[in-house]
């Protein structure tokens, strides 16, 4: 629990100590727009106003690259200024998936998620959004998609559409440290995502100050991995 200004941000959970497990939820974030920007500096994910991020791994179903473009691009969303983040996902140079999502960060520096715009692919035709939501929409609200300050063992909702979007994260460690293309990574934060509506999607995710992001992603099930391999 923590503040926005003056306005409480009541996020309760009634959770069991067994990952992934949610018991209960009683979750309505309450927020207003001039404590938000499209300015994002949270260290553990700090977005350029313009930039193109890169990241690639071998995977069961192929190679698969994902480009994260940042334009500077916003829409307003549930009444807040969002930030576009760009999110294109090719596998073995398919497109499979073309996703806007919509962030903003707080006064705290907690990232905010406010929805998704997606568009999946098959065989290069367009054949469904599936994945999409918007916060005020629905019944949709937004959720946290990083911390400002990550405490090992909490536990957070990184968004919420009822019975469709409802992806969770624990934190880990802030302590791990990694490889990656040659390059050493230390004190990094490490969570585990999940979502009780497929208990067979189950990741890892390491992200670096060194990088200011996400720098790899393990999935639990498959052991596939995906890797950062550059910016610009």
């Amino acid at each position: 629990m923590f503040l926005v200004a003056v306005v409480a941000i009541i996020i309760i959970f009634t959770l069991s100590n067994k990952k992934g497990v949610v018991k209960e939820v009683d979750y309505n974030p309450v927020l207003k727009a001039e404590d938000f920007s499209t300015k994002i500096t949270n260290p553990y994910f700090t977005l350029p106003e313009r930039g193109t991020i890169y990241y690639k791994g071998k995977t069961q179903d192929g190679v698969e690259r994902i480009e994260i473009i940042i334009t500077g691009e916003t829409k307003v969303v549930n009444g807040i200024n969002t930030l576009v983040y760009h999110d294109k996902v090719t596998l073995d140079g398919e497109l499979v998936e073309d996703t806007r999502d919509f962030l903003a960060e707080d006064k705290e520096g907690n990232v905010w998620y406010f929805g998704e715009e997606v568009d999946n692919y098959e065989d290069g035709v367009l054949v469904d959004h599936d994945g999409s939501w918007l916060a005020g929409t629905d019944g949709a609200k937004p959720g946290i998609l990083m911390k400002a300050n990550p405490i090992v063992g909490e536990t957070y909702r990184q968004e919420y559409y009822k019975g469709k979007a409802e992806d969770m994260a624990d934190v880990v460690s802030i302590t791990e440290k990694l490889t990656i293309g040659g390059i050493n990574y230390t004190n990094c934060l490490k969570t585990y995502d999940y979502t009780p509506l497929d208990p067979e999607a189950k990741e890892y995710k390491f992200y670096c100050k060194e990088v200011g992001g996400l720098v790899l992603e393990e999935d639990i099930v498959s052991g596939d991995r995906v890797e950062v391999t550059g910016m610009k």
